[in-house]
């Protein structure tokens, strides 16, 4: 495997309200991004790790993103590197006849790249490069970013501890199942017009978003889930949460949604921490 990059950046100033400082890290010695055999991939290393490897989270943007813009959302990256995680940002594929990167996910299109085998290797080669712990590893997204994560975390769970998709999930047809058990917080806003909880069609009724509650009911049959309904609720002035837990052991699943529209809302990025600290290691 042939690794390129470099130093990409000093000392990053964080907004809201965060103290704490990362440094993008580089593969060596050229202004490049990490290269794996199937694509490239973005790293920004905490400032003062705890001794030991260190927790990393792979988000992957949304349509016509890179991995560079995801590590410009200095609120969320921020947030991560603050709680001693190392933030990877995977680059999508260039689309064609439009601009910027996406993934291949959709049940009715070629898929271009297999994106499970590309998204193992980038942590594969972050956790051996850097020094991270592969055994906590939170694969998230934003849109399409989350439709990704939502599909693999379907096809094959075990790729990363936890998932953590906001603002997307599947697309119709709707899986008729998934391989389980998964841990995986949704997040999704209630007033989101661009990828509405109900789903919506594109490119003129070609192709159709999913319904977001029915995507729960596919991870409550693949968590074995005994009841339909949430076991416990929580909320505050940012997200309300329904949670199950009456499922089979090890799994995790729990919908968080916000007030506003398509967006990574604030405090999501601490919320999402504290959930995945809470599941037990192993």
């Amino acid at each position: 495997m042939r690794l390129i990059s470099s130093l990409l950046g000093l000392a990053l100033g964080l907004t809201a309200g965060l103290a704490a400082t990362g440094a993008d890290a580089g593969c060596g010695a050229v202004p490049e991004a990490c290269q794996t055999a199937m694509g490239s991939y973005h790293v920004t290393l905490p400032p003062d790790p705890a001794p030991g490897p260190v927790p990393m989270l792979v988000f992957l943007h949304g349509a016509g993103g890179s991995g560079t813009a995801t590590l410009k959302n200095r609120g969320m990256v921020g947030a991560f590197l603050a709680r001693g995680y190392a933030v990877i940002a995977p680059d999508g594929l260039v689309r064609e006849g439009r601009r910027g990167a996406g993934w291949y996910f959709h049940p009715g299109f070629p898929r271009r790249r297999d994106e499970a085998a590309f998204l193992r290797g980038v942590a594969d080669d972050a956790a051996v490069r850097f020094g991270l712990d592969r055994d906590r590893a939170l694969l998230a997204g934003f849109s399409i970013g989350g439709s990704m994560a939502s599909y693999i975390a379907c096809e094959d769970p075990a790729a990363f501890t936890a998932y953590a998709p906001v603002a997307g999930g599947f697309w119709r047809p709707q899986p008729e199942s998934c391989t389980g058990p998964v841990r995986l917080l949704h997040s999704h806003g209630w007033r989101d017009t661009t990828v509405p909880l109900e789903g919506r069609p594109l490119r003129n009724g070609q192709i159709f978003q999913g319904d977001v509650f029915h995507s729960m009911e596919i991870w409550r049959d693949t968590n074995g889930c005994t009841l339909m309904r949430p076991d416990s609720f929580a909320g505050d002035d940012l997200f309300m949460r329904r949670k199950w837990s009456k499922c089979t052991k090890g799994s995790a699943l729990e919908f968080a949604l916000h007030p506003g529209g398509h967006m990574v809302p604030e405090g999501w990025a601490t919320m999402v921490i504290d959930w995945f600290e809470g599941q037990p290691q192993g």
